[in-house]
């Protein structure tokens, strides 16, 4: 009896194997993007500010960036992500205010923060 139930135990685990390994890809793939998308709009702000490009712009893409960030989301770089989010908050802050300088500064932090949680998350997968 005991055989039978570890064997239908094992069976019932291997049926649901695969799901689990669709699931889990399918949420590894939107946080690989969430994290390309987070960077590349990081960095074209910060390409534009460095420009002196149009600051309704840099906003918008800083806005992006911070849409994208929320699905960028690791249990190990959790506390990472949100050093990141505050400083893509006072970079936002600084730029409103007209300080280029500080914000590009802000937001030059930020995006070695998101490139440091790109390289914990990608060497855990």
């Amino acid at each position: 009896m005991k055989t039978f139930k570890t064997f239908t135990l094992l069976a019932a685990l291997s049926l649901l194997s695969p799901t689990y390994v669709s699931a889990n890809s399918a949420l590894n793939a939107k946080t690989k993007a969430a994290a390309d998308t987070t960077i590349n709009k990081a960095q074209e702000a910060l390409g534009l500010l460095e420009k002196g490009g149009d600051n309704d712009h840099v906003l918008e893409l800083l806005g992006e960036v911070r849409q994208s960030q929320k699905d960028f989301r690791y249990e190990q770089t959790e506390r990472l992500r949100q050093k990141a989010g505050d400083n893509l908050k006072y970079a936002r802050a600084e730029l409103e205010k007209g300080d280029t300088t500080a914000a590009i500064n802000h937001l030059k932090l930020t995006l070695d923060q998101y490139k440091e949680m790109l390289t914990i998350y990608n060497s855990a997968h």
